[in-house]
């Protein structure tokens, strides 16, 4: 909320000058507004800080209830996001609009030509430029830019996986998720280090892996297999109850996915009900 009231002082300093004594403002007048404006502005910017820590709640008595509340409050953050996203941009053109007035009524007192203004900057300036050497082209799975090394070291992990060597994959693909937080893959990433402590035979931080792999992007493509693969390992560590609520949630989920054959199969296995 602060960072609105900071926009309403804002608005109201652009309207601070009555409009009868517009007429005898003088440039330094105008000057001043622009100075303060411009103070305001390096206030909202410090809104972007952090205050404390974020309350959620994703309590859970099952492995899928603590999936369905980390949804729900994946849901209410995006909402809020969009909420904001739509009065940032408001802001914007507010306030572009108002500097916009400023540097006409700054022309017309220097005695300029208002023809020859140009169109207003955006407030807060054009989205900066990647440069060459922070990016690589974007992943063909998920449509999204990485970093550079990202895609290599993400590869060498999957060889290690490929070459069985477990350990080294398994450390490969933590590291990745540390080095690239928030990277695109790395919902995959979680998934190839589950199998590879499958492959150690630590079945219990194998599935771990899987529900990180599952809960980072329950929507994504690798979400039916990191699911079907989370019951499995839970069947395994003899949780037969949550495996079975887990496997058969695949078919609810993604009722098309090729996985829902493999999850029913393990399911008679397990003799879930």
């Amino acid at each position: 909320m602060r960072l609105f009231h900071s926009l309403a002082l804002s608005v109201c300093i652009a309207l601070a000058v009555p409009a009868q004594a517009q007429d005898a403002e003088t440039l330094a007048d105008i000057r001043q507004e622009l100075t303060v404006l411009n103070v305001e502005i390096q206030k909202l910017k410090r809104e972007l800080s952090t205050t404390g820590a974020p309350a959620t709640n994703l309590v859970g008595d099952t492995v899928l209830e603590r999936v369905t509340a980390i949804e729900a409050e994946l849901q209410r953050i995006t909402s809020k996001t969009e909420q904001l996203d739509h009065r940032v941009n408001r802001v914007i053109a507010d306030g572009t609009n108002r500097i916009g007035d400023l540097e006409f009524r700054l022309v017309e007192l220097e005695g300029g030509d208002i023809s020859q203004l140009g169109e207003t900057s955006t407030l807060g300036g054009d989205e900066e430029a990647t440069a060459p050497d922070e990016v690589v082209p974007e992943d063909s799975t998920t449509g999204e830019e990485l970093a550079v090394g990202e895609r290599s070291d993400f590869e060498a992990a999957a060889q290690a996986l490929t070459d069985g060597e477990f350990a080294a994959a398994a450390e490969k693909f933590a590291l990745f998720n540390e080095t690239y937080p928030g990277s695109p893959l790395a919902a995959e990433a979680a998934l190839q280090r589950g199998k590879a402590l499958d492959g150690l035979g630590d079945t219990r931080e194998a599935a771990r892996a899987y529900l990180a792999a599952f809960s980072g992007n329950a929507s994504g493509p690798q979400a039916p297999q990191a699911l079907f693969e989370l019951g499995s390992a839970l069947g395994r560590l003899d949780q037969q109850e949550q495996a079975c609520i887990t496997l058969s949630e695949v078919g609810v989920r993604f009722p098309v996915s090729p996985v829902v054959n493999e999850a029913e199969a393990e399911r008679v296995k397990l003799a879930c009900p």
